[in-house]
Formats: structure tokens, sequence, C-alpha cells
């Protein structure tokens, strides 16, 4: 049935997720989801939303939710972009902001969306190469282009580049975007939110769907400059006026307002990321420095796709990729203790 596609949807290569399986009994290491449950606070904040008033639309600016994405953040709320989920915000930006004659930078291992919204919106773009050991180079990106954008933490290595590194780019290309996508950032880094009230150029997205535990509810966030947020708003407004829905509007906002949860919880996955890679590394295991809720690892002397296949003969799922320099790599997802050691116990 082809025949009725526009013709650009022939040349699209789409994301491919992580699988989620049917099978309950197993393992699940390869979706980087948090393995503690959301804020009590959220949950019972979406539970009294569930009544009668779900046959209104919700707020269409998502008020509620922006303010306590700017209180927690210390912004105003005209600076605050909310969507469903971080890949519609990033699918906005990409649309709205990197449509430019330059072609837009991003490194070569990273978030493997940035190439697919590239192909859906007609991006030209250039894959900048990590270093040997994983890590941007800030001098890499400083020459002429139509827009940066990169992970901090990176994904799928977990590293993290240092908040002066990245106002460095910023300040490198003050006549394009950069956008620090922080999907990861609350297990180690240090968000560059605080840096968005220096650079108008600076734009930062990020998700609840890792330190929040609410990757079942899809809501993402962008903060930066007001006239990038207008930006958004105005491809957001010509796509989908009510985004984002009155469940998650006030999970969100109940997320970001019960601190000592969000701080109990990721405090929890850091502990058990630094005790899994010692355990790794004892068996052998090359683990690159993370400051993400996953690590990625590799051994010297195993096929990492062997590897995934055996642990999931035992029950374990954790994730492979088949990109020529990360080949050989594993990305495991934190889990509780008790999932940790089934790996180790499967290894």
């Amino acid at each position: 049935m082809s025949k009725f596609w526009s013709p650009f949807v022939k040349t699209l290569d789409p994301y491919v997720p992580g699988e989620q399986p049917k099978l309950t009994n197993l393992v699940k290491l390869n979706t980087n989801e948090n393995p503690y449950g959301p804020s009590p606070k959220a949950l019972a904040a979406m539970a009294a939303e569930v009544g009668d008033n779900l046959r209104l639309y919700p707020d269409p600016n998502s008020d509620r939710l922006k303010r306590a994405v700017a209180d927690f953040y210390g912004v105003t709320t005209a600076q605050v972009f909310v969507g469903n989920g971080s890949d519609e915000v990033l699918a906005h930006i990409f649309h709205g902001l990197f449509q430019q004659n330059l072609p837009l930078l991003f490194p070569d291992i990273s978030y493997s969306f940035y190439p697919v919204y590239c192909g859906l919106y007609g991006i030209d773009h250039e894959l900048v190469a990590l270093d040997e050991q994983f890590q941007i180079r800030v001098e890499d990106y400083a020459r002429p282009n139509g827009g940066i954008i990169f992970p901090n933490p990176n994904a799928p290595t977990g590293c993290l580049l240092a908040l002066e590194a990245v106002e460095r780019i910023a300040q490198n290309s003050p006549d394009s975007v950069v956008v620090v996508d922080e999907a990861y950032i609350d297990f180690g880094g240090e968000s560059a939110i605080a840096l968005v009230g220096r650079y108008p150029n600076l734009l930062v997205t990020q998700t609840l769907s890792k330190s929040r535990s609410l990757a079942g509810l899809r809501v993402g966030i962008a903060v930066g400059h007001p006239d990038l947020i207008e930006a958004l708003d105005r491809v957001k407004n010509s796509f989908n006026s009510y985004p984002v829905d009155r469940i998650a509007i006030a999970g969100g906002a109940a997320a970001f307002e019960d601190r000592a949860w969000f701080d109990q919880t990721r405090q929890a996955v850091i502990d058990s990321r630094e005790a899994l890679s010692e355990q790794l590394r004892a068996r052998g295991f090359e683990v690159l420095p993370s400051a993400a809720n996953f690590i990625f690892a590799r051994h010297p002397e195993r096929d990492a796709a062997e590897i995934a296949a055996k642990v999931r003969e035992k029950g374990v799922i954790v994730r492979h990729f088949k990109q020529q320099r990360i080949s050989q790599f594993l990305r495991i997802s934190i889990g509780t203790p008790e999932q940790n050691q089934a790996l180790i116990d499967a290894l």
C-alpha cells in the first residue's frame, strides 16, 4: 500500500526502541527505566485527577507543570516548554530551530533519534567523532554550524561533559542554537539550566522518564530563553494545542515538588551504579565512567552480542548496539540491587 505514501516516507529510517518483552519474569536492564516507582505524591495527584474532569480539555499551556519546573530550577515560566516526553520536545526543536542553511552537528555516538529527526525534517547534518575515550571534544564544535545538539551525560556511553565545557560550546557558537539533552543529568551531573540566563542560544531538554520514574506518563521539558520557547510554542500550537493531558500535568508537577523522593531514589541508583561497575570490573570488564542510570561496558575476551544472548537465556536483558565503534559494548540499565545481582549471577 506504499503507493499512498508521501514520497519522503519511503526514505525514513525510523528509530528502534529497546525491546519491551511480553514475558514478566525477565530482569529488564535494557531500556534505562528507573527501578524505583514514582513519587507517592505524584501518584496521589494523578489519582485525584481521574474523575469527571477528564471530559474537559486540559490547560493548553500546562501552567501548573511549568510553575513547578520554574520553581525547581529558579527560572520563569516564560523560559519553560513542556511536551509529551522529551522525544516530542526534541521533534519540535528539530522542526522549529534546526532547519537552517548550515549543517546540524552532533556526536557520531549519540542518541539515535537525532539522525531520525534529520531525515524526518530534511535537515543536513554532520557527525562529530568522539575521541578514543568516547568523550566530546569542545574544539570540534567550534566551526560554522546550523545548530548543535548532544546528550549530557551522553547516550549510550554515559560519559559526562563538565558544565564549563558545555558553556564553552555555547560561547563558541553564539549565532546558532546549542541544545543540551539532559535525560540523565540527575544521576551525576550539573544541569546546564544554570547557564540559560547568560546564553540566549542555549536550550536544555529533560525528561521525567528517568530520574522521576514516569516513563509511562510521557512528559518532557525544555528550558531556555523566552525567544526559543516562543518558537517551540508556535510549532506546538500548529501541531497539537493540548499536548500534555490533565493526569500528566498533575503528576509531573507533583513529581517536581517532591524533592525528598527525587533525591532518595536517584541516590539509590547512583550507589547501585557504582557497586555494579566495580563488580563488572572485577570480572574483567572495561566500564566507561558513567553519570547516568546505566553503564557502558565491554569485555576484552568475550563478544558482546554473545554475552547479551547468553544472559538473556538466564532471564536478564541488556542492550547491545551493532554500530561499528561500539559493537563490543553492552549498555546495562541500573536495576535494584537484586536485579543487578541477577545479572552478575547470569554472567
